[in-house]
Parts: structure tokens; sequence; C-alpha cells
């Protein structure tokens, strides 16, 4: 039972003391790696006189408003709530709006709440699911509408979002984020209970999660099947990673280029290079979400604080869409200013494509100007 669905000061003040002093720690640290990783993402502006008198310029513009979505189903998320609230900060986003849904008890998760006062969000909202992406995308008497709804969730937030996106009266979505997956390419020199661990970190997430184990050696693929009943047995979210863990795959390939072109073809969300020469692997990396390479880079690091976001495109989409970034919180416009000379200049070429086009509307545009300017009214 929910009394009111904004987060009052006092559930904010309960949640900072709900938190020890080590896991507030944790939070900021992640904080500072992650700001750290996306203020170098930001765009300088670009100006450039393309010919004598006609100056072209490309500005940034933060989104007005953006929501974000926190998912709090079988697990809180407060790293998501960093991944979100970071970028939507350095890019200056005048209007930052927190859904995330609530506890039995009607509250909301202290740790995603003391992380979006961490990163200046006030406004936070315990609304989950479609309903929370429908009132950010149409607004409510409670949420304001936003331009733009990030972050991940389930398979019917991500419909929600994929809906509200194609109303040109709703908002716009960052990607198509669902259920978590992983794709691990391991070579004779893989760690089976590394490769294991890695698996059932994204199994763990939720039931209908995706983790696949490309491997050129039969001998490692068992060792690792054989660790990650062992592992398995002992994890507390057990029956939910047993479940993944029976949907996925172990994939046995002839060569390393044959795992390369097995994953590229998945497309994975995370992706992990558990090979002798990981880096050298990298260059023939096509479609993935984040890489990670070597035996000592455990996803769990880019899922929390290596300074990498960690919403990323899913269900192949890596094929076409990159992982969250400062520049999905802004839009880039474009400017042009033209002189007299300049319209001398370079109109003519205007005015004769638009002929070429029979548009004589924009060819006219031009000439009612150029007639100006020989009649000396260029003042």
């Amino acid at each position: 039972h929910v009394d009111s669905f904004g987060v009052s000061d006092a559930e904010f003040a309960a949640a900072e003391a709900a938190l020890k002093p080590e896991q507030r720690a944790a939070l900021e640290r992640a904080i500072d790696t992650i700001t750290r990783f996306h203020e170098l993402q930001t765009l300088p502006p670009l100006r450039l006189e393309t010919a004598p008198g006609v100056v072209c310029e490309r500005i940034t513009v933060a989104l007005e408003s953006v929501g974000l979505y926190v998912p709090a189903g079988t697990a809180p998320l407060p790293s998501t709530a960093l991944m979100l609230a970071v970028p939507a900060s350095i890019a200056g986003c005048p209007v930052r709006v927190m859904c995330t849904p609530p506890r039995p008890d009607g509250s909301a998760d202290p740790a995603v709440l003391v992380a979006a006062r961490l990163c200046g969000i006030r406004k936070v909202f315990k609304v989950g699911g479609g309903q929370a992406v429908a009132a950010m995308a149409y607004g409510t008497a409670t949420v304001p509408k936003v331009v733009k709804i990030f972050g991940p969730g389930n398979a019917w937030v991500t419909a929600a979002k994929q809906i509200v996106a194609q109303d040109a009266d709703g908002a716009a979505l960052d990607m198509p984020a669902g259920p978590s997956e992983v794709l691990i390419i391991a070579d004779e020199s893989a760690r089976p209970a590394f490769v294991a661990a890695d698996l059932l970190a994204q199994a763990e997430h939720s039931v209908d999660a995706q983790v696949v184990l490309v491997t050129i050696s039969r001998k490692v693929a068992e060792a690792c099947v054989a660790e990650v009943a062992r592992q398995l047995a002992a994890l507390p979210r057990r029956e939910i990673a047993g479940k993944a863990i029976a949907e996925s795959r172990v994939i046995i390939v002839p060569s390393i280029a044959a795992a390369m072109q097995v994953s590229n073809r998945y497309a994975p969300e995370h992706l992990i290079l558990q090979v002798a020469r990981p880096r050298e692997l990298l260059l023939q990396v096509q479609n993935a979400g984040s890489v990670f390479l070597g035996a000592w880079t455990p996803e769990t690091m880019g899922d929390y604080c290596s300074g990498t976001n960690h919403v990323l495109p899913t269900y192949g989409h890596a094929r076409a869409y990159s992982g969250l970034g400062v520049l999905d919180f802004v839009k880039r416009m474009t400017v042009q200013e033209v002189t007299p000379d300049g319209l001398t200049d370079l109109g003519l070429t205007a005015r004769t494509l638009a002929r070429l086009e029979s548009l004589d509307g924009h060819a006219n545009a031009v000439t009612v100007r150029l007639d100006a300017i020989a009649r000396g009214e260029c003042q």
C-alpha cells in the first residue's frame, strides 16, 4: 500500500539513516568513477566557414525533462540510479524525474533513494512497471511529463517504453534494454571458476536473463558446467539463477574466429573475452554493448564502478545501438548564418539545385534576396 507516490523529505532522511557508512562510501566511490568517465563524453561546439560568408555551427542543448526508471522487482538496483542520474546531471537536464517500484510496505529502497540524492535527484516517485513509463510519458497529477525515458527493466517495461516512443504525445526512449545477457568467449587459458562466476552473476538477475558460453575447448566447457553447478548451490538467489541457467547454452566451436562469428551474430549486451590475448580479439568485435577484457575483469565491475555505463542494448539491438552515455541526454542542434556576400557566392548553387527539384518556392527565397542585394538593400 502506497500512501503517497512522491518520496518525502522524511523518507529521504530515513533512507540516509538506514545505510551503513561503508555502503554510502561505496556509492560515492562509484559516482566518482562514473562521473570521471562520463565527463569526457561531452562534445565541444563546432564552427566552420564552409564557404566565404557562410558559417555553420553545431551546438549541444540538454533535454529539458528526462525520466529515469530504476528497477526494483526481484532486486533493487541503486547502481542503475547512478548510471542514469550521473550523465543526466553532466548533460545539465533541468528536470530529472526518477521512478522506482515500491517495496511491499510501500517504501522505496533506501539505497536507491540515497543514490538519487547523491546525484542531485529530488523528484523520486514510488511507481513501477509499465505504469511508471506511462506516468512519465504522459504526465499525471503527481508525476511530471518528460520528453525521454531512460533505464532498463523487465519485458513489460521495455514494451511500454517502445509503445510510448511511437506516440507523438508520448516520450522517446533511450534504447531497447530488457532482461540481461552475457556471452563469454573462452579458450584453453580460461579459468572455469571465473567463467562460472560471471555466468551466474548475470543469471541471478532474473529467470529470463540469458547467459551463453562459447568455447573452443570441450574440456573447458565441461569444467565450466561443473563449476556452475557447484557455485549455484551456494547462491542465495539460486532458484532464479537456476531457471535462467536451464534456458542458457554452451556452444563449442572449432576456432576463436568461429566464436567471434557467433558473438557478432548474437550481439550480446555484455561480452567477456576470457582468452589469452583479449585485446587482440577486441579488433574483431563488431556487435556488443560493453566488452570486458581478460580474466581479471568481471562484468560486475562494469555493473557498478569501473566507470562505464551498465544501461546497454539487449535483444540483439547492440547491432545498431550504443550503451547509454551523456550524448543520449542532449540534442545536437545545427545553426547557419549567411552574409550578403556569402549568399551572392553560394546562393546560386542553392537556387540551381532547387530548380533541379522543381521547387520554385525554394529558389525564389534565394532570388528575392539576391535582387535586394543587387539593389544595394543589404545593410
